[in-house]
């Protein structure tokens, strides 16, 4: 995707959240596809790391929503996450990263978080890493994209792979001199994927200038979406990707 002035609302690109996670469980195959149902122009899904480092998708710290709130993903090997149930979505179980990629790759641009947080070892971090970047493998079209909260994880993966697009997730708490502070130290960066809330027309000048992609979350009210698409964003990430495809298109 090109990141060049791209600030018309209808060159906005949509991104359903975990899939359309309001019609299924989200990070499902069932959820991905009631989103593509919409003609959505992208996926965002999470990735972590089974016990036997397998990487599989799941957004949570905790296993809250299979009953499991004491647990994580890496107390289970990947054969044992595939024996956990999950509500309405029959046998279908946990989906690793590659058979995301399989199924969905070819059908739209794929925007894959890796959540390399503080409850887990820093050394599980570029494993996870490695991996994600592996098994996107070659990424010539740019349809693929890889992001994080964790800088130094992007760093790292830069370092691995650096041909490969790299957004860094905003929290909250950030600010446009944090977001001038890491642009000047990594300019390698694709973009940064930053919070509806403190969105504004100086955030995205500054992106911009330095040519970066300009990406937003989680935009789900009309007053959230049409702020996004105002502002110009080249991808707009929602719960209610159907809703933010109706308000782009009108």
């Amino acid at each position: 995707m090109s990141t060049h002035a791209r600030h018309q609302p209808k060159d906005c690109l949509i991104f359903a959240h975990r899939g359309a996670n309001k019609e299924a469980m989200e990070n499902t195959r069932h959820a991905f596809d009631k989103a593509l149902a919409y003609a959505i122009d992208g996926i965002e899904t999470d990735a972590q790391l089974s016990r036997d480092e397998v990487v599989v998708l799941w957004h949570d710290r905790f296993l809250n929503k299979l009953g499991l709130a004491d647990k994580h993903i890496d107390d289970f090997n990947y054969h044992e996450l595939k024996s956990l149930d999950f509500p309405e979505t029959g046998n279908e179980g946990f989906m690793t990263l590659q058979a995301f990629i399989d199924a969905y790759r070819a059908r739209c641009h794929l925007l894959i978080e890796v959540k390399n947080r503080d409850w887990e070892p820093v050394s599980r971090h570029g494993i996870k890493i490695q991996k994600t970047l592996d098994l996107i493998g070659q990424n010539n079209d740019q349809r693929t994209f890889v992001s994080s909260f964790n800088l130094e994880s992007l760093v790292y993966a830069h370092h691995y792979k650096p041909e490969f697009p790299l957004i860094y997730n905003f929290e909250t708490d950030q600010s446009i001199a944090d977001a001038q502070q890491v642009l000047a130290a990594q300019p390698f960066l694709h973009g940064l994927c930053l919070p509806i809330e403190t969105l504004n027309q100086a955030m995205v000048d500054l992106l911009r200038e330095h040519n970066k992609c300009v990406a937003v979350y989680t935009c789900n009210s009309e007053e959230e979406i049409n702020k996004a698409l105002q502002l110009g964003v080249d991808i707009l990430i929602s719960d209610v990707p159907h809703k933010a495809l109706t308000m782009r298109d009108t």
